[in-house]
């Protein structure tokens, strides 16, 4: 369990490690993430940085009971969600990404998705989702196409840099998703 907050020192060192998958087959929703930030990469668990709206999002809208802290992160898997990220290294900034990296996520989350089977994945970032699946005009919400036998579905970033969205705002986003997850059995 980590709960201690890194210093400065920690998360420079923390540049290009990798978190592990939180990942079950058959899952409801697999969120899958850009990548790990440096907090993440310090701590070893998803959405760690203090600020980053993923958790609270996921609690107003449903998927949890109870607002789960990033170190309580295998409990999604107890209500059928899980995570992953479009590319494993640990960067200050997604913006630190070069546009091929991106791109080559796309078949390793592909290689997850047909091993797993999750009803659905959702990308966390649309502009993202248009460089790692060649969609530059995609939009949030359902995608025409299927990754493998999982439906698509993208999420604005709920990183606290992500100004564009409002945690109330991302909620009603992510209840969206979870209400056709529901529908789908």
């Amino acid at each position: 369990m980590s709960r201690w907050k890194p210093s400065k020192a920690e998360l420079l060192a923390a540049a290009g490690k990798t978190v592990p998958d939180v990942i079950a087959p058959g899952l409801r929703v697999l969120f899958c993430g850009i990548n790990p930030g440096l907090y993440s990469g310090a701590t070893g668990h998803h959405f760690a940085r203090p600020g980053n709206r993923f958790w609270p999002a996921l609690h107003a809208a449903g998927f949890t009971s109870r607002l789960l802290a990033p170190h309580e992160e295998q409990e999604l898997l107890d209500c059928g969600c899980g995570i992953t990220n479009l590319v494993e290294r640990a960067t200050a900034t997604a913006a630190d990404l070069a546009a091929a990296e991106l791109a080559a996520g796309r078949p390793r989350l592909e290689a997850k998705v047909r091993r797993y089977a999750p009803r659905f994945v959702a990308v966390l970032g649309v502009g993202a989702y248009r460089s790692a699946f060649g969609r530059r005009q995609a939009g949030l919400g359902p995608q025409a196409e299927r990754l493998g036998e999982a439906m698509l579905w993208v999420l604005p970033n709920p990183s606290g840099l992500n100004a564009h969205y409002q945690l109330d705002e991302l909620a009603a986003l992510f209840r969206e998703l979870r209400l056709a997850a529901e529908a789908t059995g």
